[in-house]
């Protein structure tokens, strides 16, 4: 079963990233420590990062009560024994109803196991989910960093960290998904905890809680 980093991994983490880059040093700084939020793993965990994907917070929980409530079990079973009206009934999209029968297929045709993902390392993982119909790379890359608690693994395309890379960097233009590939080669192999320190360094700022100038 997956588990999320330990304070004292996550304390390592923060170290080599600060002596790996000086930039990112600037960063560890101004971030205070964090813990790992693990979420629920496995085809369920999957499931809700589709279910919870460009809605606000308070209607994500909502819809997923509704689908909790509907199924009584979240598993591949439960949802293809349920039909794509009747998970519009729960508040989802008929788009997200059928990407969860997508989810739910590839896991029961063993196109995907999600009992045993963890055994694959990221790249291999990464593929196997986004072979998924409605599993695009971001999906799978925050999939694997917050339900397995992965500590290599940097979503690229994610605007919020492209542009906390574009101010600490002090670049004009936002890095291109290739280009935050890339510039995070230097962070191996703890790029997950860059990726949330840059997210709660991202978060603060807009909050007014940290000022760009704290990494000038």
């Amino acid at each position: 079963m997956p588990t999320a980093p330990t304070a004292d991994h996550i304390l390592t983490a923060r170290q080599a990233l600060a002596a790996a880059d000086p930039m990112l040093a600037r960063v560890v700084e101004a971030v205070p420590p964090f813990e790992w939020r693990l979420r629920t793993g496995g085809f369920e965990g999957l499931f809700r990062m589709i279910v919870e994907q460009q809605v606000s917070v308070a209607a994500a929980a909502s819809i997923w009560r509704r689908v909790g409530e509907g199924l009584g079990q979240i598993t591949p079973e439960t949802v293809l024994a349920h039909s794509p009206e009747q998970f519009r009934s729960f508040g989802l999209s008929g788009q997200k109803a059928r990407y969860g029968h997508e989810i739910a297929r590839a896991h029961t045709e063993g196109r995907i196991d999600f009992d045993h993902l963890e055994r694959l390392d990221d790249d291999a993982a990464i593929a196997a989910l986004t072979a998924i119909k409605g599993v695009g790379l971001w999906t799978a890359e925050t999939f694997l960093m917050f339900c397995e608690g992965r500590t290599d693994v940097f979503p690229g395309g994610d605007v919020a960290l492209q542009e906390a890379m574009r101010w600490a960097d002090g670049i004009e233009a936002r890095p291109t998904q290739k280009q935050a590939y890339a510039r995070a080669e230097v962070w191996r192999p703890h790029r997950s905890v860059a990726a949330h320190l840059l997210w709660g360094w991202y978060g603060a700022v807009k909050r007014g809680e940290i000022s760009l100038e704290d990494v000038a």
